[in-house]
């Protein structure tokens, strides 16, 4: 099962959506031939949601915007596309389109078909250019064929939706199972305010500022300059503190679009709506970023590895991430092999100045908890116990390093042997 449990937070409430629960957002998503089609000829369902390969989404009037990018070298042209749209257009944006498939990276024509997306979208609504969020993801240094997007495009406008979060949410998978989507409804100012988003991601996340394609709108009244800072602030909690192989893709975009028809009051820097919107942005973040570490490429569990203790929340967030990196973690976790060695050496050769030989270690699911290594050294322990423990779907790592007050969390899964299978042939 891919699914995560929602973590009640008081004051918030969860709800259906995704990208299209805030006010004034309508989406769609078309099967336009970027994407072989998952359905056999004849034998389509009523919802081609596993054809779609191409979607767009857009809001009754303009938006303030804020975005993060991938901080890889090689940038899809995408990437470089949205950022100076974003930037000419003052962050008023409208619209974004994306594709699966071919991520239109390392192609000498990108940056003209990532143009072209945009103009195409935007003649198609009435609206500029600049006002057009593209992104792309899938195969890498394969030239994106325009024309399919030419034809898909009055398909997409025409089936936009105040519904159509499904088929915009399975048209950006590539080799995702579950579509991943989440929507918050919360209080400002005596206004109900909406915030819900989509992602996708399951191979290639290794993130240092954004990961994957993950889009949010809200109908909360707040500047673009104000979006930057939450968004900024609460990546570095969620969507930096994830991992599933260590690759940092090309394509990795985050963005966020807000139009203000919840009609409160626009949010000012340092006030409490400001904090309330704040922790809204997380609750959703934080959700879809542990949908896309469960759902990592061959995964069977989500893994969770919790830092405490540390002398501050850098130091933690490194060592966490260097845990559910590790390859033979993975493995580990994989074989529900309790070798709190692997753990220990992980934490180890993370890049701090933190001494972590000191540190307990417990393995923790809904089977219980064990101690399996204290003040650094290994212990005798009921090997049943730890087994049934790391044979749940869902298994936490506890390591507290007892040097400071600081914590911090990562996510990321197990690895298999269709990891290697699925990335064997990545481009059939």
């Amino acid at each position: 099962m891919k699914e995560i449990t929602l973590k009640p937070f008081e004051g918030y409430e969860y709800a259906e959506g995704g990208v299209c629960a805030a006010k004034g957002f309508k989406a769609s998503g078309v099967y336009c031939g970027i994407k072989k089609s998952s359905v056999p000829d004849g034998n389509e369902s009523p919802i081609s949601n596993v054809k779609n390969d191409i979607c767009m989404v857009v809001s009754d009037c303009d938006c303030n915007a804020a975005a993060v990018y991938t901080q890889n070298k090689v940038k899809g042209a995408p990437i470089i596309v949205t950022k100076d749209n974003i930037s000419k257009a003052n962050g008023k944006m409208r619209a974004i389109i994306a594709n699966s498939k071919n991520a239109n990276t390392c192609n000498s024509d990108g940056e003209h078909k990532a143009q072209a997306m945009c103009k195409l979208t935007a003649d198609a609504l009435g609206i500029e250019p600049e006002q057009v969020i593209v992104a792309s993801t899938g195969v890498i240094g394969q030239i994106l064929p325009i024309e399919p997007v030419a034809e898909a495009v009055p398909k997409l406008v025409e089936k936009l939706d105040y519904n159509g979060n499904l088929e915009a949410a399975t048209a950006i998978m590539t080799t995702d199972t579950v579509k991943k989507e989440i929507a918050v409804k919360f209080d400002i100012g005596g206004k109900s305010v909406t915030l819900g988003g989509m992602g996708k991601g399951s191979g290639m996340i290794h993130p240092n500022m954004a990961t994957t394609l993950n889009f949010y709108t809200t109908d909360c009244n707040i500047s673009s300059e104000l979006l930057q800072s939450a968004l900024d602030e609460v990546v570095k909690i969620t969507y930096n503190c994830l991992s599933v192989d260590g690759d940092q893709s090309t394509n990795d975009m985050v963005c966020i679009m807000a139009n203000g028809m919840a009609n409160n009051a626009e949010i000012k820097a340092g006030s409490k709506e400001f904090e309330v919107f704040k922790k809204a942005l997380y609750i959703a973040m934080l959700h879809i970023t542990k949908m896309l570490a469960k759902d990592g490429e061959g995964a069977t569990k989500l893994i969770e590895c919790r830092v405490t203790g540390a002398p501050d929340f850098e130091t933690a967030k490194i060592i966490a991430k260097s845990v559910i990196r590790s390859p033979l973690v993975k493995c580990a976790m994989y074989g529900a092999d309790a070798n709190c060695g692997r753990i220990m050496c992980a934490m180890g050769y993370a890049e701090t100045d933190c001494d972590v030989t000191k540190a307990d270690v417990y393995y923790i699911s809904k089977a219980g908890k064990i101690l399996v290594c204290e003040n650094g050294l290994g212990l005798q322990f009921d090997e049943d116990l730890a087994k049934a423990i790391l044979s749940e779907e869902d298994i936490t790592i506890l390591a507290q390093l007892k040097q400071g007050s600081s914590e911090a969390t990562a996510w990321g899964c197990d690895m298999t042997y269709d990891y290697v299978k699925i990335n064997g042939d990545y481009r059939s």
